[in-house]
């Protein structure tokens, strides 16, 4: 007869814990699956294309050679010199990966390493997740975050398989960096401070330093906390300096003053409070006096003289967006075209936070009702990203992890409040109606789709297209293209801005000046696809503009008497006679998608298109998709192309 196993209760408890946890890792891993289980392993999207040939070249040739690395293929005819340009950190990681599964004898791809790398750290987020929810309240709040960020739709819609870029890792490190932050400042440790330093940047180099400023401000000033902030700075500026895209930026831009101002401001308060135990009143208070005044002078001195110099760079285009919603759109289009650098809508916060949103200010409550140092970071933490959150939409993914945890203590607190009131049979159908909440996000797990590889003729081809598919174009069709996601250079784009802004006769001479063999343009129209090139058309006009050379453009002439920006006969006859009018339209007037409606019909802008029966001179199509979704050109030789 076989003796039943029996645990204590401390041990059950452990056993339950860890199999939450288990549930929760497996299912963040898995509901990221989705797109490869219904279509294929594939990267999807416009930058994961460009994350993926940098990581292959990097495994193939390795570090120093990707160090090094000149890249004809972008940009041309400037090039882009690549290991200077980027954050490495997502290739480093993969090539790690891939040469470890090497050495154990373990054959598999780097682009298969690249599509599940993010669901993979999305695994360890979970756990971090929950390390740094218990770390600042309970356990039963920590296992409950790991259950939310597992499926909250904010996380999975930038760390699906195949979601190839820096945000499926960074969530990860952010989090790491900020558990191992919290840790250093409850116990004091240099070693927990040392480790966290690795991972601070930007964000997290500012959120850390408010965090001490209010830590100090609210009398909570301690000698953990000068050891944990003295030692993150240090180390996380001398490491971050190491990597060449970074440099010397966290000591000459502005972005990094703030953490240097309270840095120096730690150091000050530190002697301020040896010097008032080892001197008598009278004497400290003379002696203060005269260091804040000399203090106070050379730093405004040398901050004057740094800043009209040049030496103290200033805030980039994004930072200055961050702070002032309209920067971007009234000085530099390029970063307002982009869809993600948009202001949030409200829905957006349901639709991203699902009642996260509800549950975050619950959560709020309770931090503030019970402070400490933890919990005073949680609530910086989550104040701020909720601000920029609504500035710009892609901070929905820094907002979803607070959000996780904030609700996580907010439900917790409730719920312990509640069930102490009720018996057990009570607590049982309470416990079993909540269930539903891990699977409130995976309705919104997205459908990945691959785009073809378009029949260019020739290897050396080069390519003109709006620069959101530089990436896509020479990752997949591997030819040369003038403009990609980077955007570094936003002269070169305002010059094929203006080009598909221009006359064909002029932007012919255009095409000519750059050597482009083929123009690339997407058309929804017939599709009904309402992200094409031809409602992206007016940031191409706007960036056309901002350049030197594009200043007679004016956004003015595309649109209608009344303001509107329309494609039938309506339109302006600069809007009709321009090259992505015409690219976009042509033979279109012999279709007609609708059977109710005329032909040339866009069931995009639902017009009939004005211009028809216009013939190409300069340019000649080349292929156009079954659903006319892509469209190609292939630009005439000068001697070929007749007289304009």
């Amino acid at each position: 007869m076989k003796v039943p196993i029996r645990l204590d209760a401390g041990k059950q408890t452990s056993l339950i814990e860890l199999s939450v946890l288990f549930l929760s890792v497996v299912m963040a891993f898995s509901i990221r699956l989705f797109a490869v289980i219904r279509y294929e392993s594939i990267i999807h999207e416009f930058d994961p294309y460009f994350n993926y040939r940098t990581t292959r070249f990097m495994t193939e040739k390795g570090f120093y050679d990707f160090h090094d690395w000149f890249d004809d293929m972008a940009w041309y005819p400037l090039g882009r010199i690549i290991g200077g340009t980027i954050y490495p950190g997502l290739m480093v990681t993969s090539s790690l990966i891939f040469h470890l599964l090497d050495l154990l004898h373990i054959t598999i791809d780097i682009r298969d390493i690249c599509v599940f790398l993010a669901p993979l750290f999305s695994s360890f987020t979970t756990i971090i997740t929950f390390l740094l929810t218990k770390e600042v309240w309970d356990t039963k709040a920590g296992l409950l975050a790991s259950a939310l960020i597992a499926v909250v739709p904010g996380y999975i819609s930038r760390s699906v398989a195949g979601s190839y870029d820096n945000e499926g890792i960074a969530i990860f490190c952010m989090l790491f960096t900020f558990y191992l932050w919290v840790k250093s400042v409850k116990t004091g440790s240099v070693l927990w401070a040392q480790v966290s330093s690795w991972g601070g940047y930007v964000f997290l180099i500012n959120v850390i330093p408010i965090h001490v400023l209010i830590l100090m401000i609210t009398g909570r000033f301690s000698h953990r906390l000068y050891v944990a902030y003295s030692t993150v700075y240090t180390l996380g500026t001398i490491l971050s300096m190491q990597i060449s895209f970074v440099g010397f930026l966290p000591v000459i831009s502005s972005e990094h003053m703030g953490a240097l101002g309270v840095f120096g401001l730690i150091q000050m308060y530190a002697f301020y409070e040896y010097l008032r135990m080892r001197l008598s009143s009278s004497q400290f208070y003379q002696l203060l006096r005269i260091l804040v005044a000399s203090i106070g002078a050379v730093l405004l001195i040398a901050g004057t003289a740094l800043a009209i110099s040049g030496k103290i760079a200033p805030w980039t285009g994004r930072f200055y967006s961050l702070l002032d919603p309209t920067y971007a759109k009234n000085h530099i289009p390029i970063i307002a075209s982009v869809s993600e650098h948009q202001p949030t809508a409200w829905s957006g916060y349901y639709f991203d936070l699902q009642m996260l949103a509800v549950m975050f200010p619950v959560g709020l409550y309770y931090c503030f009702k019970k402070p400490t140092d933890a919990s005073i970071f949680l609530i910086t933490y989550g104040i701020l990203s909720l601000y920029f959150s609504g500035v710009m939409v892609r901070l929905i993914l820094v907002l979803a992890p607070i959000m996780c945890i904030l609700g996580s203590i907010g439900v917790s607190g409730v719920l312990s409040t509640f069930m102490a009131n009720i018996d057990n049979e009570e607590s049982h159908k309470v416990v079993s109606k909540s269930t539903g909440i891990a699977s409130s996000g995976s309705h919104k797990t997205p459908k990945a789709t691959a785009d073809p590889t378009y029949p260019f003729k020739s290897e050396d081809a080069r390519i003109m297209s709006w620069w959101d598919y530089g990436y896509q174009i020479t990752g997949i069709a591997n030819r040369t293209v003038l403009v990609d996601n980077n955007t570094w250079n936003n002269t070169h784009i305002g010059r094929v801005g203006q080009a598909m802004a221009s006359s064909e006769e002029e932007a012919y001479e255009i095409m000519q000046e750059l050597d482009v063999d083929y123009v690339l343009v997407i058309f929804g129209g017939l599709l009904g696809y309402s992200s094409d090139d031809i409602n992206k058309f007016i940031w191409m006009v706007r960036i056309a503009g901002s350049t030197e050379k594009g200043r007679h453009i004016r956004e003015e002439d595309y649109y209608t008497p009344y303001g509107e920006m329309r494609v039938d006969k309506s339109a302006s006859p600069t809007m009709q006679n321009c090259l992505m009018y015409k690219l976009s339209y042509y033979r279109f007037w012999h279709l007609q998608p609708d059977r109710n409606q005329p032909s040339g019909f866009d069931r995009v802008r639902r017009q009939a298109i004005g211009n028809r029966g216009y013939k190409l001179t300069g340019l000649e199509e080349a292929f156009t998709s079954e659903n006319w979704l892509v469209r190609i050109y292939r630009v005439k030789p000068p001697a070929n192309r007749g007289v304009l």
